[in-house]
């Protein structure tokens, strides 16, 4: 086979020709072999029909004199990618290299080179229409699902609240009999997800299987307005339990996460903001070891105007209000991680902190995670006290410091105050961290 030199993979051309041109060779491709089984289609059309008929939106429209060509019709073919195992711009069979975007295009990959010049043309493009990029997780940060058979029996009235899968739009609670599940929506989801796809181009990263994750984005997204193909699995990742962002064609300096795990991004923590878990069934409070009553159980749910999510947006505001501040000048440089950070700066700022008893006698404070994160926020931290100190963080009112404090008319608050501030993006009350208050819910929990 031949294909152009002008593939519309490096070269000025919306997504939809991608998608046009990915399709044909498609076609061509099967027509060349002897062809799959019947069985074999059927399973192909069922995966792929869907992802052929849409646009790949993650790829945007670029001037041409942006693009520096991959390869040229007289010099040798650098092949930018493969679909299956042709390169698709000399039709060339290749071995199996580069990254796979098999949420894209079944059998896509594309090389690093190309990688990186469709992460620069795609940037620039966006930041004239003043967007970034924001990678979302699904479980416990937009939505929570459980087993049928994990319900509880304080939970079985939830059967009778839930939404018809005919209609999603207005409804957050699903049961999802085909998948065995039942599935809450985190109040405020609909209304954080409007508001920030007028600032970012959208991603879903699940540690969910494909199946799932897709389900998952018709629920949030039944219209595909939001995430359109950018529905990102562990299927699809190259790293075995852990997510990155070299699936994800933004460039690192233009992209935040928003995921309740630190860990499965233990090579972008800088781009994350975690958020705290949503607990709705009882079956994710047992899956954290969490003593306490799941929402469900009470009856209750997060509010919407002050929830998590709502919190999470005036940051995500706030980091994108900073990015594109003086538009005026040239912005190539600018990095979104170092907003995220002025941001944070923020959270804790004027507060002068000292630990008692909180960290291991022979560890060295400064180095304490508890420590960091209080630093992150804004915080001054110290050993010892003194008359500007704002917070004593104990774990026993008894201590030195701790009754220091106390004489002083300075706050005493334990550990959970630096945690939820973190969490948060906020300053907390003091009085519902206080000494007396760990007592009162060590005491509940171990009831």
């Amino acid at each position: 086979m031949s294909v152009a030199s002008d593939s519309p993979v490096h070269s000025s051309s919306s997504s939809d020709d991608l998608a046009a041109f990915l399709d044909a060779e498609l076609d061509s491709a099967s027509d060349a072999s002897s062809g799959p089984s019947e069985e074999e289609e059927e399973a192909e059309d069922d995966e792929e029909s869907g992802l052929k008929r849409r646009k790949l939106e993650h790829l945007e429209t670029v001037d041409e004199e942006e693009i520096e060509e991959a390869s040229s019709s007289k010099g040798e073919c650098q092949h930018p990618g493969s679909f299956g195992n042709m390169c698709f711009v000399c039709g060339q069979k290749l071995e199996e290299t580069g990254v796979s975007f098999r949420y894209i295009h079944k059998e896509m990959r594309l090389n690093e080179d190309e990688i990186s010049r469709l992460r620069d043309s795609d940037s620039r493009f966006l930041q004239r229409q003043r967007k970034l990029y924001l990678v979302l997780d699904l479980d416990h940060t937009l939505l929570n699902s459980t087993v049928l058979r994990d319900l509880k029996p304080e939970e079985e009235y939830l059967k009778s609240h839930t939404h018809s899968l005919q209609d999603v739009s207005g409804g957050s609670l699903f049961m999802l009999e085909f998948m065995h599940m039942m599935t809450k929506l985190r109040p405020f989801v609909h209304s954080f997800l409007k508001e920030a796809s007028e600032m970012f181009v959208m991603y879903i990263y699940t540690m969910g299987d494909r199946a799932y994750a897709r389900q998952m984005a018709k629920l949030l997204d039944p219209r595909g307005e939001y995430f359109g193909d950018r529905i990102i699995s562990r299927d699809d990742g190259t790293v075995r339990h852990q997510k990155s962002l070299d699936v994800v064609l933004g460039q690192e300096s233009a992209v935040l996460i928003l995921d309740d795990t630190e860990n499965a991004w233990p090579n972008h923590k800088d781009n994350l903001i975690v958020i705290e878990r949503y607990h709705f069934f009882a079956s994710s409070c047992r899956q954290f070891d969490h003593k306490y009553k799941s929402l469900s159980e009470l009856k209750s749910d997060e509010s919407e105007p002050d929830g998590a999510l709502a919190t999470v947006l005036k940051v995500l505001k706030q980091a994108h209000a900073l990015f594109f501040e003086n538009v005026d000048e040239d912005i190539s440089n600018r990095d979104v991680r170092s907003m995220l950070k002025q941001v944070r700066k923020e959270v804790l700022k004027g507060c002068k902190v000292v630990f008692s008893r909180v960290f291991p006698t022979k560890a060295k404070p400064e180095d304490h995670p508890l420590w960091k994160m209080a630093e992150e926020l804004g915080a001054t931290c110290a050993t010892e006290v003194d008359a500007s100190v704002t917070h004593v963080v104990a774990m026993d009112v008894g201590t030195e410091k701790a009754r220091w404090a106390v004489r002083e008319k300075k706050y005493v608050v334990h550990r959970g105050w630096i945690d939820a501030a973190n969490y948060l993006w906020k300053k907390q009350p003091e009085e519902k961290f206080s000494l007396e208050q760990l007592k009162k819910q060590q005491v509940a929990e171990e009831e």
